[in-house]
């Protein structure tokens, strides 16, 4: 394969180690991993529960910090990064999906959806027409005055994805984002956030299937 025709790495991670302590007692979460990712690849980590999944992904989210190892995102290496480097690159090339969906309770499901475009200083009109675009994709369409105690779980969920993917980032990160999703709605939910203007590169994290 050519270079011209080569996907460019989004992520990669060598010897990649996380070690949680409490008090005196030392809890490995993450234990040398390698990984690396490309342009437009849709990625699963699976595992039991507390295998690391959430774990690596906020890791790459740049929400937390490793214990040994390197880890690039997008071409940066997150070590040499500042703090205001680091929040940067969270709200302009990453999109994440939270498995509690962190939505803001005082907001409306437009609102949420439309949170990171306005701290991006996107022009109204514009946030506007994207973001009910996107509402409408997950089947939000007429409920973007509600707030999340007037939605359900799955409800919610689908204006976690809208958020995630509004802002086109470089990187989707998704921690169980069809948790509380049927099947169907699950498998159409995951081909919005892949497919959305072709764009996005999702990370999902699910428990093993039986």
């Amino acid at each position: 394969m050519s270079n011209s025709k080569k996907k460019s790495v989004i992520v990669e991670a060598r010897g990649l180690e996380k070690v949680y302590r409490q008090g005196a007692i030392e809890v490995p979460a993450l234990r040398g991993v390698d990984l690396t990712l490309h342009a437009g690849e849709f990625t699963v980590l699976a595992g039991s529960s507390g295998s690391g999944k959430t774990t690596m992904l906020n890791l790459i989210g740049a929400l937390d910090v490793p214990t040994a190892g390197s880890l690039s995102v997008d071409g940066q290496e997150l070590s040499k990064l500042s703090g205001k480097a680091l929040a940067r690159m969270r709200l302009d090339r990453i999109g994440f999906v939270f498995q509690a969906y962190n939505l803001v309770p005082v907001l409306t499901a437009y609102e949420n959806a439309e949170y990171v475009l306005l701290l991006q200083g996107v022009p109204v009109a514009q946030r506007k027409e994207r973001v009910m675009a996107l509402l409408k994709s997950v089947g939000l369409d007429g409920m973007e005055n509600r707030r999340p105690s007037e939605l359900s779980g799955g409800q919610q969920q689908r204006v976690a994805v809208a958020r995630a993917i509004a802002a086109q980032p470089t990187l989707v990160l998704a921690d169980e984002p069809t948790a509380n999703l049927v099947s169907r709605t699950g498998t159409e939910m995951a081909m919005c956030t892949c497919s959305a203007s072709g764009w996005t590169r999702p990370i999902s994290t699910r428990p093993p299937m039986y």
